[in-house]
């Protein structure tokens, strides 16, 4: 199955923006920069932009919070005649350093509460891309830590990782799942910590 959607994860508002939680929708607005045809669309549950990658490919990003995913994923699968395997999500992963990607199949949703409102709504059978967010800090409220912005250095490191993550993503679409995986899955030597 081919995928129709790409779903970022994060939370809406200008006080989220720069959070590790939203590494999700930054992946997504970068797509939209690169691949966007015409201008964002505002709807209750998210945020919408048609992508001129594959066959009508569509960037989302729900408005819902993290938290809430899976409303405006149940949405979307109702809305565009979708199954969970056309979707892939894109998400912050607390347990992968920054610049790490991590291209599945199909899995858990581990400790991020985001991934599992996804799968109570649509099970665990969807393609999902961990983006990795951790930095060297230790840290003792992991909600707080995600919801606060990136270190300044680390913002050079978070923003090839988005990058990386958007070219993941088109590979995905354009080559499939397993090729990404192979190309995407490793390090690229240059940022290896």
């Amino acid at each position: 199955m081919s995928i129709e959607l790409v779903l970022g994860l994060g939370n809406p508002g200008p006080r989220y923006a720069e959070t590790r939680h939203n590494v999700g929708f930054r992946v997504v607005d970068e797509l939209g920069f690169r691949w966007g045809l015409g201008s964002w669309e505002r709807y209750i549950l998210c945020d919408l932009i048609s992508l001129n990658l594959g066959s009508g490919v569509i960037g989302a990003k729900p408005m819902t919070f993290m938290n809430r995913s899976g409303a405006a994923l149940g949405w979307l699968l109702e809305r565009f005649s979708l199954e969970p395997e056309q979707v892939l999500v894109v998400v912050d992963d607390i347990d992968l350093g920054i610049g790490r990607l991590r291209l599945r199949k199909h899995g858990g949703s581990g400790t991020h509460n985001g991934l599992r409102d996804l799968c109570d709504v649509a099970g665990q059978s969807f393609p999902r891309l961990r983006v990795g967010v951790r930095g060297g800090e230790v840290w003792d409220d992991l909600a707080a830590h995600v919801t606060t912005p990136f270190k300044n250095e680390e913002l050079e490191d978070v923003a090839a990782a988005v990058t990386r993550a958007a070219d993941a993503v088109e590979s995905v679409i354009t080559e499939g799942l397993d090729t990404a995986m192979n190309r995407f899955n490793r390090l690229p030597v240059q940022t290896e910590r």
